[in-house]
């Protein structure tokens, strides 16, 4: 017993602080403004919230800051009591009439169409929001037109709706509003929804989501286009998605207490949970629905959890259950119920129950009401069913056969115009098909064309470089014959030998089917045959390229078709004198980005005092070469001479 009653006080304590803190927060009369108003400048409090502003409202002098409360008071109220919150318009529009505020009045007049429509009072709702277009300030619009869609919404007129949406988009662009821009998309995404053009619903819904994350903006209407986003997920059967975003819009409902998103999420959680085959928390979200729905004195959400249960029951197949439920749904939605929507669609509820039971009269009379409410929208499909309807009840009744062959004959006309409209829209597409294809094939040609000359262009480009060099490889041929010092004959064959080699490579770009690569091993292969028989060394010395084929680009085949090149002239030089035989060994790996070239050979390495045999150019060439390459070349001299380089592929490319 002293622990239940240490529980009670600690629990009241926690509340007495709790509403104190939330007060705190919210109003502080040490302010400039006292008043942070909730949902704009802060949302940093309990569910309490609307307890701290009746508490204020006494308190505060300021006639603009009182209205401003009340407002809040009678707007925010509206999504847990509805009589309530029409209670708190009705004093502010008393109170705003007695002190001549026109602005103000015509403020509340916004909160009570938004109470209105949401009570089914839909011609009053448009009445008041008209009235107080002429007395609020531009900055009010979005709102008074969000408003006034959903007044045209729930009559069926969406297009209407929409109007209005993009009016409030347009509003929220010119003034910089982030809650108008969010708000017209989220009513956008929820009409595409109706329409079932569920792609763009999802595609507005997650515009307006960022928009209000991006304006910081975590209220009523963040939580309904959460609500909104997870029915175009659920619809494309994306579950996951749809549960995530239905999961953080009760999150937000059940912080602050909006009951009336709290019930539409859970009517939808039920066709989610009907999808999953989950019928046991299909039942539980439509009884949390429907206690939402009666905390807020809202018929209008009581009527579509009945309608919910009924679908749910006819799934089941208790279809007795769901002619009661179906009854109670329509009973709450009297001849003056503004929703054709919902209304339509328990009466096709309510049709395909009676159907359930066999009763096929009453069955055609609630498809009957169903496409009196639903002709604008499903016109072709009503017509269906109700004859189908018809057809069963006859049946059932065993009325003449003439009828049900009349029936059959009208389904194949039907059939048969449909074939029609079918096939004329397929030879359409095959002429559209036919003409783009052909028009692709004549840009291809084009382009191969294009494709073919550019290339004999690169071609011949390469080929003449490689004419030119073999001139000047000519041209060093006669003067090193004209010069009879052996030194500098030498300097111009090996320059003959670059000359080559550089040559050659253009040879093999404008005979190859590559013009901006060079295949490494062939090339090597042919260099070294011009060397060995430059040198008259090819019996003498056995030359071997160890190595896959690699291509490379041609800004860095040359260079190492250069290093290649002294490496080869050096070790025929002086590697092998007196006759003596050997070996060289060639290898290029690539390997992670890296070219590593390593030349070997088996001869007689340094002089007897350490230095490399040579003039010295050649070195100088292949460090400078190197560098080039951003490269580092390691120099082993055990057994013959090996010559490693390593650089960066990427780099030298």
């Amino acid at each position: 017993m002293k622990e239940i009653l240490l529980r009670i006080i600690c629990f009241c304590l926690l509340t007495v602080l709790a509403t104190s803190t939330t007060f705190a927060q919210i109003i502080d009369f040490n302010r400039e403004n006292p008043y942070r108003k909730v949902f704009v400048e802060t949302d940093d409090f309990s569910t309490s919230y609307l307890d701290t502003l009746e508490q204020a409202l006494p308190k505060v002098k300021i006639d603009s800051i009182r209205f401003s409360i009340l407002n809040d008071l009678a707007y925010y109220w509206h999504t847990r009591d509805l009589v309530k919150a029409l209670d708190f318009t009705e004093q502010g529009l008393a109170l705003t009439r007695s002190k001549e505020d026109t602005l103000w009045n015509g403020r509340f007049q916004i909160t009570e169409g938004a109470i209105l429509l949401r009570m089914e009072k839909l011609e009053e709702a448009e009445q008041v929001l008209i009235c107080a277009r002429g007395k609020v300030l531009e900055i009010d619009l979005p709102l008074l037109n969000t408003q006034l869609g959903y007044v045209y919404e729930r009559r069926g007129q969406l297009d209407k709706a929409a109007d209005f949406a993009l009016e409030t988009l347009n509003l929220g662009k010119k003034l910089n509003d982030k809650w108008a821009m969010a708000m017209a998309y989220s009513d956008l995404s929820n009409l595409f929804w109706k329409q079932s053009k569920f792609e763009a619903g999802l595609e507005y819904g997650i515009k307006s989501l960022k928009a209000f994350e991006a304006g910081n903006i975590n209220g009523l209407d963040y939580s309904f286009t959460l609500f909104v986003v997870a029915n175009n997920y659920l619809a494309l059967k994306e579950h996951d998605e749809a549960l995530s975003h239905f999961r953080h819009s009760i999150a937000v409902g059940e912080r602050y207490g909006f009951y009336n998103n709290l019930s539409d999420i859970y009517i939808s959680m039920v066709d989610f949970y009907i999808d999953r085959d989950e019928p046991k928390k299909a039942e539980e979200a439509g009884e949390n629905a429907l206690k939402y729905a009666e905390l807020l004195h809202n018929n209008f959400m009581v009527m579509r959890c009945w309608l919910t249960l009924g679908k749910l029951q006819n799934l089941q197949g208790h279809f007795t259950s769901a002619i009661e439920s179906l009854h109670k749904c329509i009973a709450i939605a009297t001849k003056d119920f503004g929703d054709t929507f919902q209304l339509s669609q328990a009466y096709e509820a309510l049709s395909s129950a009676y159907a359930g039971n066999n009763n096929y009269e009453k069955a055609y009379g609630a498809y009957a009401q169903h496409d009196s409410l639903k002709s604008k929208i499903f016109t072709a499909e009503a017509d269906h069913r109700i004859s189908l309807l018809r057809t069963e009840f006859d049946v059932a009744n065993k009325e003449s056969t003439i009828l049900i062959q009349e029936a059959q004959i009208q389904k194949q006309r039907n059939g048969q115009l449909l074939i029609s409209i079918i096939t004329a829209l397929l030879l359409l597409l095959l002429l559209l098909s036919y003409k783009t294809i052909r028009n692709k094939f004549k840009v291809n040609q084009l382009l191969r064309k294009q494709n073919s000359e550019k290339e004999f262009l690169l071609k011949e480009i390469h080929h003449r470089v490689k004419n030119n060099l073999e001139i000047i490889s000519s041209l060093l041929s006669l003067q090193s014959a004209q010069i009879e010092d052996p030194d500098l004959s030498n300097v111009m064959t090996e320059s003959k030998h670059r000359v080559q080699s550089m040559g050659m490579i253009h040879q093999k770009l404008y005979m190859g089917e590559d013009m901006a690569a060079v295949e490494m091993k062939d090339y090597f292969i042919n260099l070294t045959a011009y060397i060995q028989d430059s040198f008259g060394m090819r019996d003498q010395v056995q030359v071997e390229v160890m190595m896959d084929e690699i291509s490379l680009d041609v800004d860095v085949a040359i260079p190492i078709g250069l290093i290649v090149n002294e490496l080869l002239t050096n070790s025929f030089k002086y590697a092998f004198p007196d006759m003596r035989e050997g070996k060289i060994v060639i290898r290029l790996v690539q390997s992670e980005g890296l070219l590593h070239l390593k030349v070997t050979d088996n001869g007689i390495g340094t002089g007897s005092e350490g230095h490399v045999i040579g003039t010295g150019f050649g070195t100088q060439l292949i460090a400078l070469l190197t560098k080039q390459l951003d490269g580092q070349m390691v120099l082993e001299t055990t057994d013959g001479t090996s010559v490693s380089i390593q650089f960066n592929h990427s780099k030298a490319a």
